[in-house]
């Protein structure tokens, strides 16, 4: 194979990995589009078919041994936000209608939500709670103290 087709082929399989990297997101797929794209080099400046191949392991594996978990790690540091309904876990809610161990509403910010005690204590209408679990579409909540 001539190397100009050789490294079109390298540099349309390094694209082509790094476009589906952003549908994984585990950093795997861009590791293996960046040796690609090294070996596309490789082949660009006349290097023969076996050394592309060479580069092209060689720099996955190093790019996945060392980068990746560099990558993974830095990406993580920001990661104790909590999202959607672990960030609900502790707040406080006004009880729209009566909540018992059976059910009920709570007012969470500006969203309703059914709700039941995890106690089995009984909370009235207008009084605060804590929810301290969300199980499935229901807020598991307490009284608050």
């Amino acid at each position: 194979m001539t190397g100009l087709m050789a490294a079109l082929i390298w540099l349309i399989v390094g694209i082509l990995l790094v476009v589906a990297e952003v549908l994984s997101g585990d950093f795997v797929l861009v590791m293996l589009g960046a040796a690609a794209l090294a070996a596309a080099g490789v082949s660009a400046v006349g290097g023969a078919d076996l050394v592309s191949v060479l580069v092209f392991a060689a720099t996955s594996l190093g790019l996945i041994v060392t980068a990746r978990p560099l990558l993974k790690k830095r990406l993580q540091l920001g990661s104790d936000v909590r999202m959607h309904h672990e960030a609900l876990l502790g707040g406080r809610a006004v009880a729209v209608t009566r909540v018992d161990e059976h059910g009920g509403q709570v007012k969470i910010g500006g969203d309703t939500w059914s709700a039941r005690t995890l106690d089995g204590s009984v909370v009235e209408e207008g009084e605060a709670v804590t929810v301290v679990e969300i199980s499935g579409a229901v807020a598991v909540v307490i009284a608050a103290v």
